[in-house]
């Protein structure tokens, strides 16, 4: 099966158009305002709009309210929800649109239980776990530490790179990988060579 590929931390057109042509699947804005990589309604509503069909649209948030989640989804184009904190299941559910849920994995982290504990979700987004961030560390998690089992899709982050996804494709055979930093120039801004050498390196 295909491996698919989202682009997280967009935050201009040219850089969304840039993946799509080197074949990411999906885009990822950023609506969480301490992040380097935020975007504002005006500027996510530049680049959903500016996109060819067939490529989807995940907004990531972290705790939010739902006014907050509400104010986004009634000004852009959201395929995808994306929540990075303590949500419930109940939380991300209630707004009748897909949702990953991200967990920031370390060693004693139960992924079988957080797959049956968010069952309506798409998919599980696994980054590494921060003291200091809830994601965009930049650092790899141990793979090895991703059973086998789980019920539901897998989409690895965390610190890839156009050097390193193809062995994490092979050895963890996620339903998608997620990158940002990794094809990045400066935090927000990306490089379409790195972009380019990413997708390659995928398939």
């Amino acid at each position: 099966m295909r491996t698919r590929a989202k682009i997280c931390g967009i935050t201009r057109l040219e850089d969304a158009l840039a993946a799509v042509e080197y074949g990411a699947d999906a885009i990822g804005l950023v609506f969480y305002k301490p992040s380097p990589r935020y975007v504002s309604i005006e500027q996510a509503a530049t680049i959903s709009a500016g996109l060819p069909p067939f490529v989807s649209v995940v907004a990531l948030f972290v705790d939010p309210t739902q006014a907050e989640v509400n104010a986004v989804l009634s000004r852009v184009r959201i395929d995808v929800l994306q929540f990075h904190g303590e949500e419930s299941e109940v939380a991300c559910a209630q707004y009748s649109l897909p949702y990953l849920k991200v967990i920031r994995v370390k060693t004693d982290t139960n992924l079988i239980q957080y797959a049956q504990a968010y069952g309506t979700a798409k998919a599980l987004l696994l980054d590494t776990y921060s003291e200091h961030a809830v994601g965009g560390t930049g650092q790899v998690f141990d793979w090895s530490l991703i059973p086998n089992n789980l019920s539901v899709p897998i989409i690895l982050a965390g610190g890839l790179t156009p050097e390193n996804v193809n062995e994490a494709v092979k050895q963890v055979k996620p339903y998608a990988v997620d990158v940002s930093g990794g094809v990045e120039t400066s935090k927000g801004i990306k490089n379409s060579v790195k972009i380019a050498a990413f997708m390659a390196a995928i398939h």
